[in-house]
Order: C-alpha cells, then structure tokens, then sequence
C-alpha cells in the first residue's frame, strides 16, 4: 500500500511528466527530464512506473482528462437551465482561452492520447463521459422547457462536443478562440433557442 509520502512523491513525478509533455511534446519529453523537474531519481521513477515513459504517459493522460472536467465545474455537472448553459459556455471559452497550448484537453487529445492503445482508451472514455454530462444536461433542460424538445439528446451533445474539440484544436494553430465561440454559440442557438450567445 502506498504512503502518504509516497503518493506525494507519484504525484509529483506524474505532474513534472504533465508538465514535460505541455512544453515539448510526448515524444521529446525524457524521463532524464521528468526526473529533473520532479526532483526525483529514476530508481523513484521506475518504483512508482516500472514499465517506465509509457506507463508514465498513461498516468498523465489520466491527470489531464480529470483535468478537462475539473475545468468545467461546476457548470459541467449542472447544465439545467438556459442561464447554466450560457455560464458553461463562457467558461469554457474563457478557460481554454486562457490555458491555450497547455491546457489539458490539447494535451490529451494532441499527445498522450495517441501514445499507446491504454491513453487512447483514456480519451476515449473522457469523450463518453463528457458527452454525457452533455447530454444529461439537454435532457433536464428540455425537461424544464427551456430546450428545443425536438432535439435528439444524443446527437446534440455530440455536436457540442465536437464544437468545443474542433475549436479549442484551431485555438491551438491560430491563437484565436472564434471558432470556438462560433461553434459554441452556434450549438446552444440550436438547442436554446435565437440569441443563445456568450459574453466573452
């Protein structure tokens, strides 16, 4: 069973990878430098990682999906009204805005996300998540009579999600967030209705 100390110790070692990985890439990020942003020594590293960087990148591809729902919270898990969904949406824009590059969603999705089959199916599990957090949340909103009742709950929060990947991943090239904003408010005019816009 792991200490308390030693959890602290993983975790840093999984933070330092995190970290690597958001400045240089998963392919160019060692474990010589994981090793040296951490403070640790690679017999530490292989105690907590034995089967050494892809077990590693694992673990960060772990940390950055919980990172994704962390940064959405609390809207994420309350999306019930018009007024929630336009918090969400201002949000999200605001955060991945803010975050750019190293914002854990390019990370994931960009990095380590493709570095093994085991981080794939940690993104893909991210994504059915989030969809259906997203999908709860057209559910009671159209339960509430503020949402389109027409719409398939399904395929909408597909679209959403879809919009918020597609624009943060233009984010990344361009420096700019309008294909997020677009794609954003473009999803919610549909699922709430003309003059579904953000503030931001």
């Amino acid at each position: 069973m792991i200490t308390a100390k030693g959890a602290a110790t993983r975790a840093r070692i999984v933070e330092a990878a995190a970290e690597e990985v958001r400045e240089r890439g998963a392919s160019a990020a060692t474990l010589d430098d994981v090793c040296r942003r951490s403070r640790t020594g690679k017999s530490q590293v292989f105690h907590y990682f034995p089967d050494g960087k892809e077990q590693l990148l694992l673990a960060v591809a772990e940390l950055e999906a919980e990172r994704v729902f962390e940064d959405q919270q609390p809207y994420l898990g309350d999306l019930t009204s018009r007024a929630a969904w336009l918090a969400w949406r201002d949000l999200v824009v605001a955060r991945y805005r803010d975050q750019g590059t190293h914002c854990p969603l390019v990370v994931l999705i960009a990095e380590v996300g493709r570095f093994s089959p085991q981080s794939r199916a940690v993104t893909a599990g991210l994504l059915r998540r989030w969809q259906a957090c997203v999908r709860d949340g057209v559910v009671a909103t159209q339960a509430a009579g503020e949402a389109d009742p027409g719409l398939d709950p399904d395929r909408m929060a597909a679209a959403v999600i879809a919009a918020v990947q597609g624009g943060v991943t233009v984010l990344l090239s361009t420096g700019s967030a309008e294909h997020l904003e677009a794609g954003m408010d473009l999803c919610l005019e549909r699922l709430l209705g003309a003059g579904a816009a953000g503030t931001t």
